[in-house]
């Protein structure tokens, strides 16, 4: 087991970093894998489609599946590169 005590940051790397614009919090996140495109039976008219990641949307009928039942959380505002911050209009 390695006992080493993580380094402390001297104070120019400090003042440096202060003075650097910060990006959301959730931009210190590895970025999400990419979509992986799935397929069902429509479960109201039995069409096969195809969607994103367990989310889908039926051409033929109009039927969706609610977000929630996808295979993987949706990123939030704050993971959108374009995101300004939470007053942005």
């Amino acid at each position: 087991m390695n006992s080493r005590k993580p380094s402390q940051p001297s104070q120019s790397s400090q003042t440096s970093q202060a003075s650097q614009p910060s990006r959301a919090s959730g931009a210190s996140r590895p970025a999400p894998a990419p979509p992986e495109i799935t397929y069902t039976n429509c479960r109201r008219c039995g069409t096969e489609i195809a969607g994103l990641d367990g989310r889908y949307a039926c051409g033929v009928c109009g039927w969706t599946n609610h977000y929630s039942e996808g295979y993987h959380p949706l990123p939030t505002a704050q993971d959108d590169p374009d995101w300004t911050g939470p007053n942005c209009r």
